[in-house]
């Protein structure tokens, strides 16, 4: 059987996802995975129609498709999505049409779940019959038990194969709206009080719904706000996974192109950070995606710690709730506080007129209030994530993340919390007795809302 493996790090042969493929190819030799590296040849795909030609070629005649990748920020790395971008923008979706498909990533954890959405709403997109995905952690092949379920993985994907199993589709097709923003004019003009607002935005078309968007944001101050055009800036390359920049932050394509000198005359004293995007597959664009990449060169640190950010974004995001949740889970991992999504999705100029300028006036209000909404899971639990990966396991080679986190406190483990460490204590030992146990038990509901009631009743409103 013809597997076509489509590769999706940046580093080619030395990608630690590919050594998972390599194992499955060790476990069954009778089958044939052939390696496409997608990421790493990214250019050379986009720019030579001949070697796309040959990579659709091989996924025409190959018995089924295995999408792997290490997850990038939320998703696949930005050289990834833009293959799958050309799959559309050439129109070659029959290829993968009807083939079985599976994803194999490795990762941390963090967000993988968002990039295995993702991708199986990409395979449903393209009519294929998903079976399975399995998202390893960086270091499940040194675990006998992780390895037996990775050959588990694959042989069931085989089998699906070989007896034409049928497959469940879980994802309705996009339905894309007609509808075109007239903007009018802006009344009432708000003042930004010197609060610097910076709009980033991959705007392409002058005419687009998204450009009306953004101009029409922008004329609801009374000054000038700074609008970064990502399609403006030289950017040579998405992040090449090569962690030179763990040590220090420095990137290695300082020098060689303008991205850093932007990034980081964009977070300098930014109060206000808005991205303007277009929705593109079930995603955004890899453009912007490449931008949110190679911000890595900073590390597993919060970038917008106290600042507030919102989106603008054309498209379906009302169809796409996995966007919606990366959209937050960005904001609440930058330590900004998401103001809120504008969405061109009302279809009413006028309405949107109004939407906008009542976010742009909420983005000021907000940020001379320094109000900051209380985090949720998604970046509690992401924050935990990184916490734990860079006090252990990373804390070589992430020599920069681990100084930034015991700077600021960022090693919060719960066995340093000793309030409730003692307080524990003492109740353990007050209910060691049957008759004890059972009295705390009826006084739980009542007593434990008491110092609640008291803060409620009591403590000083500021």
């Amino acid at each position: 059987m013809k597997i076509a493996v489509l590769s999706g790090s940046p580093k080619g042969d030395s990608s630690i996802t590919l050594q998972y493929v390599r194992f499955i190819q060790r476990a069954f030799p009778q089958h044939d995975l052939k390696v496409h590296h997608l990421s790493q040849n990214i250019q050379r795909i986009e720019k030579d129609e001949r070697t796309f030609t040959e990579i659709i070629d091989d996924i025409r005649s190959s018995d089924g498709i295995l999408w792997a990748f290490p997850v990038y920020v939320f998703l696949v790395p930005s050289q990834y999505k833009r293959f799958i971008e050309l799959i559309w923008e050439k129109g070659v979706q029959d290829a993968f049409n009807n083939k079985y498909a599976a994803v194999l990533t490795t990762s941390v954890h963090f967000y993988d779940h968002t990039a295995h959405n993702y991708m199986r709403a990409i395979c449903d997109d393209l009519d294929m019959s998903f079976v399975d995905s399995f998202s390893a952690d960086m270091d499940d092949i040194f675990a006998d038990q992780m390895r037996a379920r990775l050959l588990l993985f694959a042989r069931n994907f085989f089998a699906a194969i070989e007896n034409r199993l049928p497959a469940l589709k879980i994802h309705l097709p996009l339905v894309d709206s007609k509808f075109r923003y007239a903007p009018g004019s802006a009344k009432n003009r708000i003042d930004t009080h010197g609060k610097r607002i910076v709009v980033v935005t991959d705007v392409q078309d002058d005419q687009s719904n998204l450009a009306r968007m953004v101009k029409r944001f922008s004329q609801s101050f009374r000054q000038d706000i700074e609008v970064v055009n990502l399609h403006d800036i030289n950017i040579k390359g998405g992040c090449l996974g090569c962690i030179q920049c763990a040590f220090d932050n420095i990137c290695v394509y300082q020098g060689k192109d303008e991205f850093i000198d932007f990034f980081n005359a964009r977070q300098r004293d930014v109060d206000i950070n808005i991205y303007a995007v277009t929705i593109k597959d079930r995603y955004l664009s890899s453009r912007f995606k490449m931008h949110l990449d190679r911000s890595f060169f900073n590390g597993h640190v919060p970038l917008l710690t106290g600042k507030q950010m919102g989106f603008i974004v054309s498209g379906p995001l009302s169809q796409i709730a996995n966007l919606r949740q990366i959209l937050e889970a960005e904001a609440g991992m930058s330590k900004a506080n998401l103001v809120d999504i504008i969405t061109d999705e009302c279809a009413d100029s006028s309405r949107l007129d109004s939407l906008l300028h009542n976010f742009a006036s909420k983005c000021i209000q907000l940020s001379l209030e320094n109000y900051m909404r209380p985090p949720t899971f998604l970046a509690v639990g992401g924050h935990k994530v990184f916490r734990d990966l860079i006090w252990a396991r990373a804390r070589f080679p992430f020599l920069a993340d681990y100084r930034y986190y015991r700077r600021h406190g960022m090693f919060d483990f719960p066995q340093k919390d000793k309030r409730y460490l003692e307080r524990n204590e003492q109740m353990l030992d007050l209910i060691k007795t049957p008759e004890m146990k059972e009295t705390v038990r009826k006084m739980m509901k009542t007593k434990m809302v008491e110092p609640y009631q008291n803060a409620a009743e009591t403590k000083r409103i500021t």
